[in-house]
């Protein structure tokens, strides 16, 4: 039995007298990290934007991707280790195209969702005949997409607890984006408007000067129901619209 705070530290499956798991906590610290990503439900579609920190200027932009695609009709964008964010969004997919291929239909984004979830707490020290990973995933993904019930938001973190959101944020700028949220979002925003909202939130918490090069937007719309990345050239439009 465990004896000190110390000891409690290095046991990813074992609780405290607090009932607290702390390799979890610092799991969960470990994605206020990294950068700012944010993702907004609206009627015609979900939106997604994500940060760049670009650590050198030989450093390829387009190289580091934090928006990802699942399936055609679900995106995925990380805060975090980019590491373990890619074998959650691997996993994702996997399982998306195991449903297709099954039932002969698209995964329903919840059950992706959930899927992934499953994959996060498959953590522990001995896992006998299981493969378990030696500690938690040190990332927190928004999954956006569209399905019969709709456009959905839905935030996976270490615990592998899953929630729906009309709009969240995620990583070291997650408390003052949730700030404008609470005073600028409406549930019968436009696309367009939720582009420009998440625009100009990456613009108020980015320490660096906004441009296409250090940002990444992405929408799932209802009326195709298809992911659309977008480029340089439209993520220049949109900041061309703030200063309007």
């Amino acid at each position: 039995m465990f004896t000190s705070k110390s000891e409690y530290d290095r046991g990813v499956n074992t609780f405290s007298p607090e009932g607290r798991i702390f390799q979890i906590e610092y799991a969960i610290e470990a994605i206020k990290l990294g950068s700012t990503s944010l993702g907004i439900q609206t009627p015609e579609g979900v939106v997604l934007a994500a940060e760049k920190r670009v650590p050198s200027t030989l450093v390829i932009p387009s190289s580091m991707n934090k928006i990802m695609e699942v399936d055609s009709h679900i995106a995925a964008v990380m805060s975090g280790m980019v590491a373990d964010a890619r074998i959650l969004v691997e996993h994702a997919r996997v399982e998306s195209q195991n449903h297709r291929f099954t039932y002969n239909e698209p995964m329903c984004v919840e059950s992706c969702t959930l899927a992934t979830c499953d994959l996060s707490i498959q953590f522990g020290e001995s896992g006998g005949k299981r493969k378990l990973m030696s500690r938690p995933f040190g990332v927190s993904l928004l999954i956006a997409g569209v399905d019969e019930k709709g456009p959905q938001l839905w935030q996976t973190d270490p615990s592998g607890t899953y929630t729906r959101y009309d709009a969240q944020a995620i990583g070291g700028g997650a408390e003052a984006a949730q700030n404008v949220f609470t005073e600028r979002y409406h549930r019968n925003m436009t696309l367009e408007e939720g582009e420009t909202l998440a625009v100009d939130i990456l613009k108020q918490v980015m320490e660096d000067q906004l441009s296409p090069e250090n940002i990444e937007v992405a929408v799932v719309r209802v009326d195709d129901g298809k992911l659309h990345m977008y480029s340089p050239t439209e993520i220049r439009a949109i900041i061309a619209r703030l200063a309007e």
